[in-house]
């Protein structure tokens, strides 16, 4: 029997649940978020939407996780409730599907660190961006990403994800803050504060059907929620531990990361007249580079630009592949190099036609974050608030004696709160799926 591991301390389980958070979603996903959707007005609305969602919901994976103390589908069995191991299934699942065009994206950021020094994107970026985005370059880049993501991981939780987590997270924040000062001295960079900074009412009242349910996707993708990261990571941490503090801290950092993020590109933008609004989900491989390739110094600042996201995205990569490792060291009683090996080959292959075309990774997406993952969210948020309501109780209480208890409102915030809102997230989803997009349609073969 395998014996089952434990982290080395609080904090190397706080910074690897930071650096699961902590990735594309935040640098890549979050400023182009806020473009596409008000600009201050998405970002109040998402503040709020972490801590009146985000915040419980993490929780409520937390409790499953710890509660069980093993794996994410096992975990719903031994709390007594075998057929709700689909809950845990659908987000094993879940991160599976996303880590295989997660890894794509990463081997993009590999491939822009090498474009900032040389210049390589300079001329014109968006060209530059269709030439190296698909194909067999994108290809073999995304297989060493996940080699990457394979070798931390089968090193194990306290050797692997623990120790790169202690390096990568303090990095990942040291690097930005730096960017940020650097972004507040560019010219114009006080209309991107502006952008980014200063909410318009009116915006948000006239676009709040579009807004809303934007800012609660980005907080459930954001927290790495719906993936049963969180599930797996607090399976393996002990009873004295205050889950509501290590959830608020998780968040608070990971909501600082984001919004680092904004101050980083926002500025870079305004700086070179670059609209925001256009910017789009190529706002990193696109609209930045075109910025950068103005400013004196650019390259470098773009070399130090795409290392923070390459550290930031296998910050991430690693936790989606440790929630499938971890199912199958703990029911199969294998190796651990063994089973993070043949998945990252598996991963490799299911990631090939997002690499080798756009409109597959396009689809890839908009599936995982439209329907799995809301849908896992639901399901584990029902499972808490309803089915083991008694023992989450318990369970938040073990490890927060001595301070406030927030136990009973917690439950009652998810019961209701949290559960009608991601439900309302998860039908607008399947109604964006269903309306015909070419975004949403499977690419010929």
């Amino acid at each position: 029997m395998v014996e089952r591991e434990t982290w080395a301390t609080r904090i190397g389980f706080l910074l690897a649940s930071i650096g699961s958070a902590v990735g594309l979603g935040n640098i890549w996903r979050f400023p182009f978020q806020t473009a596409e959707n008000g600009g201050a007005t998405f970002l109040v609305v998402y503040l709020v939407a972490v801590v009146v969602i985000g915040i419980p919901a993490v929780l409520a994976e937390f409790v499953v996780g710890r509660r069980a103390n093993i794996n994410a589908i096992t975990a719903f069995e031994k709390l007594g409730r075998p057929n709700w191991k689909v809950a845990g299934a659908l987000g094993v699942f879940t991160g599976f599907w996303v880590l295989s065009y997660y890894s794509v994206i990463g081997g993009w950021v590999i491939r822009y660190i090498g474009a900032s020094a040389t210049g390589g994107y300079v001329d014109d970026p968006a060209a530059y961006f269709g030439a190296v985005s698909a194909g067999p370059e994108a290809v073999v880049l995304h297989a060493v990403f996940l080699a990457a993501t394979v070798g931390i991981v089968a090193l194990g939780v306290e050797d692997g994800i623990e120790l790169a987590t202690k390096f990568m997270v303090p990095s990942v924040v040291l690097l930005m803050m730096g960017l940020a000062v650097f972004g507040a001295t560019l010219p114009n960079a006080g209309e991107g504060f502006a952008y980014f900074l200063a909410p318009d009412l009116d915006v948000l009242a006239a676009n709040l059907g579009s807004v809303v349910p934007a800012a609660v996707g980005q907080a459930l993708f954001s927290l790495s929620l719906g993936f049963s990261v969180m599930i797996t990571y607090a399976s393996y941490i002990g009873e004295d531990d205050n889950l509501v503090v290590d959830g608020a801290t998780i968040a608070a950092f990971n909501t600082f990361v984001g919004v680092l993020a904004g101050l980083i590109v926002f500025p870079l933008l305004f700086a070179e007249g670059v609209s925001p609004d256009t910017a789009g989900p190529g706002a990193i491989f696109i609209s930045v580079p075109t910025a950068l390739g103005e400013l004196p110094f650019g390259g470098a600042v773009g070399v130090v630009f795409f290392a923070i996201v390459l550290i930031a995205s296998l910050s991430s990569s690693i936790s989606l592949l440790e929630v499938v490792v971890s199912y199958l060291v703990d029911t199969y009683d294998v190796s651990r190099p063994v089973v993070a090996s043949g998945l990252g080959l598996v991963l490799f292959v299911l990631g090939v036609p997002s690499a080798w075309d756009t409109d597959w990774l396009g689809w890839f997406d908009a599936i995982a974050v439209n329907l799995f993952l809301p849908l896992t969210v639901v399901l584990v948020v029902f499972f808490v608030g309803w089915i083991v309501a008694r023992d989450a109780v318990d369970e938040v209480r073990q490890g927060a004696e001595g301070l406030p208890d927030i136990s009973t409102l917690w439950l009652w915030s998810v019961r209701t709160v949290v559960l009608l809102a991601v439900l309302g997230t998860l039908a607008l989803g399947v109604l964006e799926l269903a309306t015909p997009s070419d975004a949403y349609i499977v690419p010929p073969l």
